[in-house]
């Protein structure tokens, strides 16, 4: 029997389909993120704009440079230093997350919104213990013992395909390879049932067959928690199997946003259109199966 998480977003999904008004999770409009220089400022990032819908699966795609991480991660005001939103607005479930303190951005991440990121040796704490590390995400959001906290923590890394869960929360991370620290990162994300996710290039640096496997724990869990995502990558053939609509970026701005499907078939700008005819496997990208 699904779970009334899966079956909710599968209920979003139906309702984006036959035409009823999709709810927006993530509304950004107008961002602005500039980066200081030498001889003055430099504009990472210039009048972006996206939405993100309820059970929506989004990609963001772009070369090296483009943007696309900075303006991802304005999701969260993770701008990295010394570069500053300067402009625009970034509404998260009708909030302002501009105008947020500290503490309520800390009370939304890793709660409402999850990150997965492309370093997850980086990301996670080499010190601790990764179930611990699970453990004290949940008990940062909700009123559980140690205890209880540690059985949700196993539950999430069974969740993402970890064989002998128990066993695994007590390793460290460095005792993990690289596709099984990548799912106790999707664990660590997903374990409080985020209503947005971004994952950021999460698959960068593993082998093809690592990747889909991973790419398959990513979209099985978030179809089990009910939650949106806003994928961040350069790899078209996972945009093509994996999201429902996809946005390109080039030099800091949004160039081209369509469903998957339109945009393989029929990209308007000359850049989306090299991007696709240098898609490693033409063929299986041009189909544009996103989840949609």
């Amino acid at each position: 029997m699904r779970s009334k998480n899966f079956m909710a977003a599968d209920s979003a999904r139906s309702g984006i389909m036959h035409g009823s008004a999709p709810r927006a999770i993530l509304g950004i409009r107008g961002l602005q993120i500039t980066y200081p220089a030498r001889t003055g400022s430099v504009r990472a990032v210039t009048d972006f704009t996206l939405t993100i819908n309820e059970g929506e699966f989004v990609g963001l795609v772009g070369e090296s440079g483009s943007g696309k991480s900075t303006a991802a991660l304005a999701a969260l005001k993770l701008v990295r230093r010394p570069g500053r939103i300067d402009g625009g607005e970034i509404v998260f479930e009708g909030r302002d997350i501009r105008a947020m303190s500290d503490a309520e951005l800390r009370a939304i991440r890793g709660k409402d919104i999850g990150l997965v990121v492309q370093n997850p040796r980086g990301a996670l704490n080499p010190l601790v213990r990764v179930g611990r590390q699970i453990a004290d995400v949940v008990r940062a959001h909700r009123s559980v013992s140690q205890d209880e906290a540690m059985v949700e923590a196993v539950r999430a890394l069974h969740a993402v395909g970890i064989p002998d869960p128990k066993q695994r929360a007590r390793s460290y991370p460095h005792e993990l390879s690289g596709g099984m620290a990548q799912r106790v990162l999707i664990a660590l994300a997903t374990v409080n049932q985020p209503r947005l996710l971004v994952a950021d290039e999460p698959t960068t640096g593993l082998d093809v067959t690592v990747q889909a496997q991973i790419l398959d724990v990513l979209l099985t869990r978030v179809r089990e928690t009910g939650s949106s995502v806003l994928f961040i990558t350069h790899d078209l053939g996972i945009v093509a199997h994996y999201c429902s609509r996809v946005a390109v970026m080039l030099e800091g701005r949004l160039i081209e946003e369509a469903s998957t499907r339109d945009l393989f078939k029929n990209p308007r700008h000359a850049y989306t259109r090299r991007l696709i005819d240098s898609t490693a496997s033409p063929r299986r990208a041009r189909s544009g199966q996103g989840i949609s």
